[in-house]
């Protein structure tokens, strides 16, 4: 049997990462970035297949260090001009303002040339560059950098197969391991992680509420009550979106692939620590919990999906912020559920400016779950009594935290297939 222990270290280890920008632009970008490597000189034709979950995501959001572009050509070309592949999802983080001319050049040159990928994958991304009858390419696949295949010349220089993860390290995740792990894991391995992401996240958020960026929800938001905690938490994690989707250049650490949940796990739960003084240790396992709690939501629904991802680390915030008030597992675990309940079906319709007001909703689905928890009126529990908890089964609810989140995972995986497609269809204008 594995140690839980060693394979949440190892999963917080691969997940909490820093990146610069919306991922799905910067994978674009670091995977023409290894393929300009490759090639070894400036390409002459640019060809790149790319997955429609990969199109819904890219359209809308800034690139960042590009003069505020949007798009697939500018998130390929960055990657073009910027190559320097070993800074992976920091790929595009020193660019000066001679590059951000050539990258703008390139993109409005007509050279790169756009297709929807045929393949099954939904995160799927391949470069083909070609000078000098030289030619190179590169296949991302199933992660951001997550390089499957390099061919120079039609000779392959790697070849990596897809491997599922073990059932056995799957069964390792529940809900009563993982806040196990928030109360007793040592911090000793993951305390690093923890804390850059506090440190970039709440940086980010800082950023976006003193400037203006996109819609400015958090600024709007803390407006409202700025003396309000509960107004503060949401505020705070939603300013960090308006900044990352509005092209700002400081880097956030990412959770499930995502910067949008990295900060949305992390941000509002250091703000309630620091406001009920719970101190260094007590601050980093809440943000531990709320991290552990989205990356298993999310293994179930996918790295992209139909389903909006800010409310499965809303989820893990609330979480979070029940063990910050000292609540008991059953009352987490409750937490959990109803927070579920409440959100789930917000449909993902790409990275944009409107992702900081859904964080805030998702924000405040994990804070209403605690509400209830704490005071009985649950929408799951089967063995509750029947005015106060209903039955299990009732909606998705089921008579467990754990198959309630197998059952969002499964509606988001499988029964929003279809959804995601005409999401897609709608935006193209199809």
């Amino acid at each position: 049997m594995q140690n839980k222990y060693a394979v949440y270290e190892e999963a917080l280890a691969e997940e909490l990462i820093p990146a610069m920008g919306c991922t799905e632009p910067i994978a674009i970008a670091y995977c023409a970035a290894v393929c300009r490597e490759q090639l070894g000189a400036f390409p002459e034709q640019i060809e790149i297949w790319v997955s429609r979950n990969i199109i819904k995501n890219v359209k809308s959001v800034v690139v960042p260090n590009t003069n505020k572009m949007k798009g697939i050509e500018v998130a390929c070309a960055a990657g073009v001009v910027a190559a320097h592949s070993e800074r992976q999802l920091e790929v595009l983080a020193y660019i000066n303002q001679e590059e951000k001319a050539e990258i703008k050049a390139l993109a409005e040159s007509g050279k790169i040339n756009i297709h929807v990928s045929e393949e099954p994958d939904i995160f799927y991304i391949r470069i083909f560059l070609a000078a000098g009858g030289n030619n190179a390419e590169v296949t991302i696949r199933t992660d951001h950098t997550n390089v499957t295949c390099i061919k120079k010349n039609g000779v392959t220089i790697l070849e990596k197969p897809i491997v599922p993860a073990e059932e056995e390290a799957k069964s390792l995740w529940r809900i009563e391991d993982v806040l196990d792990a928030a109360r007793n894991m040592p911090l000793d391995n993951v305390k690093h992680l923890l804390q850059r992401q506090i440190d970039f996240n709440m940086a980010i958020s800082k950023e976006g509420l003193t400037n203006d960026y996109g819609a400015s929800i958090g600024k709007i938001l803390l407006r409202r009550d700025p003396d309000s905690l509960r107004i503060r938490a949401r505020a705070s994690a939603a300013a960090g979106s308006d900044a990352r989707m509005n092209g700002c250049e400081l880097p956030v650490v990412i959770t499930s692939g995502s910067g949008n949940q990295g900060i949305t796990a992390s941000v509002p739960v250091v703000v309630y620590a620091h406001a009920l003084a719970a101190g260094e240790e007590k601050m980093l396992r809440a943000v531990l919990l709320s991290d552990l709690v989205t990356i298993y939501l999310k293994q179930g629904i996918g790295k992209l999906s139909a389903y909006c991802g800010a409310i499965s680390a809303g989820c893990g915030a609330g979480a979070a912020i029940a063990f910050l008030y000292d609540c008991t597992d059953d009352q987490i675990e409750h937490a959990v559920e109803n927070a579920l309940a409440i959100n789930s079906g917000i449909i993902c319709d790409g990275a944009k400016s409107s992702c900081a007001a859904k964080i805030a909703m998702a924000v405040e689905g994990g804070l209403m779950g605690v509400d209830m928890s704490v005071a009985e009126r649950n929408f799951a529990g089967g063995d509750g009594v029947e005015e106060l908890n209903f039955a299990g089964g009732d909606g998705i609810v089921q008579n467990t935290a754990d198959e309630t989140i197998a059952a969002v995972g499964k509606i988001a995986s499988q029964g929003m297939v279809e959804t995601d497609k005409e999401i897609i269809d709608v935006m193209l204008g199809l």
